[in-house]
């Protein structure tokens, strides 16, 4: 997959999308600010929770959105690694094809790729 092409792709789509559904997008937005805000979790810690569901759920859009917020939140390399070898365990094969989708979408947005 080419994520940076494919994440542009998706941003257009949802922006058109937003311009019909205003309120619904801006009530998600609250709820996404509020969900993420450092508490007894970091941000960092919170967004590996998403990469995590975002595999088992198989939704290519999510792990681009979450792992270049790691990318941007400091997350290593290793540390996402560690989080991707937990999502496998627990989806088994599925999330293991999609663990290693978001390693490849890690190196591309992390410019390592």
């Amino acid at each position: 997959m080419e994520w940076k092409s494919f994440m542009s792709d998706i941003e257009s789509d949802i922006a058109a999308y937003s311009d019909e559904v205003p309120e619904t997008v801006r009530g998600f937005g609250i709820m996404g600010k509020a969900a993420k805000a450092d508490g007894a979790l970091s941000e960092k810690v919170k967004e590996f929770i998403a990469l995590g569901i975002a595999i088992s759920t198989r939704c290519d859009s999510c792990i681009g959105f979450h792992v270049r917020s790691l990318v941007r939140l400091g997350a290593t390399r290793e540390e996402l690694c560690e989080a991707l070898a937990m999502a496998t365990y627990m989806g088994g094969g599925p999330s293991y094809a999609y663990s290693a989708k978001a390693l490849n979408a890690f190196d591309t947005f992390s410019g390592k790729g």
